[in-house]
């Protein structure tokens, strides 16, 4: 019944004028049946029947928390429609005001109402016992029902927070993925066995919990492997991960391995049979606290143990000894020390002195490397010319980035706020990623040729294009400008001129003519957008 009620966008209502036209907006976080999206569907379209609108559209956000905008795509596309002034319908229907949002801060909830007003649609919800019609009497029950929307997310997370807490203590496991050499198994209330779970899969039932297993043979003999390296043979952290990469042994993630990887490993009490949760806190979408001691939940003899304690708390014992908390001017006196002992200075070879604070030590201390190099009288023979520069190519790139967001804009097309500071999102959809072409060499010999380096910084790049500016030799001067798809930016780009040629690079001499094809790519086909005008202007004429 309530599908046969939702007409989709691509459903030509000529006849209909646009106040009598609606969208319907559905969210639901988990599959509970009370916001199931048939659920809300159905009572949006019984207002709807008894109020004599018809639903034209349908945005839809499935298994996402009302508690950011962010990933939820679907009010995203929301409001980039209404925000463009090509809506096609004067009312958004929502099942309720948590539907629309459980945001911490109930003016953002407000903020976007607000913007759909402005463009002359009205938010409705439909299940509330009050009109959203501005009242003062129905302004009091909606920025109540936000407060209470925002209050039973805080008090959820507090409740699910105790509940992983207590489940922890008893040695079940509460985090995503085990470390390396270990799997998650599924348990019943009885604690029988239903079966490993692999990567993405969670459980479904309540009283099924999951706990820690070894894993294969040989991935326990790895993990025996490292600890024997570093506590017996004395091997640096970095030298262990040279060696698992040089023989193909990919980490847990199935990437190879590095030196933070190995001291994970090297620290996580998981191989000695406990389960320490709530280390870190990360609640409603805010960004991760270190906890106190504490407040640590640890559950000994929890797993079956993989290495033995005697061997763990001796390199628990070589990874102190390696932290040193000193004075700045015995931190130089050791940098010092180290120079004239090794003849050159570099971060491998900070991070694998014994006695030596790190080299992010020495940055968060002295500013950069380079500084603490000067303070003891050392000139590193890299190539630093892109560092002293950086603010400038900042700002190239900012400069770049507003002449593209103004031309996309005038061509009529709408970009979306994100939390990705080096990329625009045009409609909700296209993404324009902007970086850096560097230039290195060539330094050692003329006749290598030079290369470009583009990082791609990011996990996820939203599908579209890239644009770098390519930067000359002259440390200052832009080379030229070049646009290729996110998807050849898999990993960084390290090449040279012919190198290029591999990918589906195009080359531009200004930026005008940058611009120019960026905005051809990112419109919107006419016909697309022009549709809708014609429908109103036929409705017109069969009036």
């Amino acid at each position: 019944m309530a599908n046969s009620l939702v007409v989709r966008g691509s459903t030509s209502l000529s006849k209909r004028d646009r106040a009598l036209r609606a969208a319907q907006y559905v969210r639901m976080s988990t599959d509970h049946q009370r916001y199931s999206i048939q659920n809300q569907a159905a009572a949006i379209a019984t207002y709807a029947a008894s109020h004599n609108l018809m639903i034209v559209r349908t945005y839809a956000d499935r298994g996402e928390s009302g508690l950011q905008i962010k990933n939820r795509s679907g009010l995203i596309e929301l409001l980039a429609d209404v925000g463009s002034g090509e809506a096609d319908f004067g009312y958004i229907l929502v099942y309720d005001v948590s539907r629309w949002g459980r945001f911490q801060d109930i003016d953002e909830s407000a903020h976007y109402e607000f913007l759909c007003k402005q463009a002359g649609v009205k938010v409705v919800y439909c299940a509330e016992q009050f009109d959203n019609d501005g009242t003062l009497l129905s302004s009091i029950f909606k920025n109540l029902k936000r407060v209470m929307a925002a209050e039973y997310s805080r008090e959820l997370s507090v409740k699910v927070q105790a509940g992983k807490c207590r489940l922890a203590g008893l040695g079940f496991w509460q985090n995503a993925y085990p470390g390396f050499a270990l799997h998650r198994e599924l348990v019943d209330e009885h604690q029988r066995s239903k079966g490993l779970l692999g990567r993405g899969d969670r459980k479904c039932l309540q009283t099924d919990h999951v706990r820690l297993r070894p894993g294969s043979s040989d991935e326990v003999a790895i993990v025996r492997w490292i600890f024997h390296q570093y506590v017996v043979d004395k091997v640096t952290g970095t030298d262990i991960a040279r060696q698992l990469n040089r023989k193909s042994i990919s980490n847990q993630h199935g990437r190879p391995w590095n030196c933070r990887f190995v001291q994970r490993i090297l620290r996580n009490e998981n191989y000695i049979g406990n389960i320490v949760y709530n280390r870190t806190s990360r609640r409603l979408g805010e960004k991760p606290l270190k906890n106190p001691a504490h407040m640590w939940i640890r559950a000994e003899a929890a797993i079956e143990p993989i290495i033995d304690r005697s061997i763990f708390l001796r390199a628990q014992r070589m990874m102190e000894e390696r932290r040193v908390d000193v004075s700045e001017h015995e931190m130089l006196a050791r940098l010092r020390a180290t120079l004239k002992k090794r003849g050159k200075l570099s971060t491998s070879i900070i991070n694998e002195t014994i006695g030596l604070p790190t080299a992010p030590t020495y940055r968060a201390h002295f500013g950069t490397l380079r500084k603490a190099y000067s303070l003891v009288g050392y000139v590193t023979r890299r190539n630093c010319d892109f560092i002293d520069f950086r603010e400038h190519w900042v700002g190239e790139v900012a400069d770049l980035k507003r002449k593209v967001a103004n031309a996309i804009e005038e061509a009529g097309e709408h970009l979306v706020a994100n939390d990705n500071a080096d990329c625009l999102l045009v409609n909700g959809k296209v993404g324009i990623s902007f970086r850096i072409a560097r230039r290195y060499g060539p330094e050692k010999k003329a006749s290598h040729s030079p290369r470009w380096n583009i990082e791609r910084r990011r996990r996820y790049l939203p599908p579209g294009w890239v644009v770098a500016i390519r930067q000359a030799e002259a440390k200052r001067t832009v080379l030229d400008y070049l646009l290729f798809p996110t998807s050849d930016l898999v990993k960084p780009i390290r090449c040279t001129e012919k190198g290029l040629s591999h990918y589906s690079v195009r080359h531009f001499q200004t930026p005008e003519a940058l611009v120019r094809t960026v905005v051809a790519l990112t419109k919107r086909p006419r016909a697309t957008r022009d549709n809708k005008n014609r429908n109103s202007r036929s409705s017109g004429r069969s009036r």
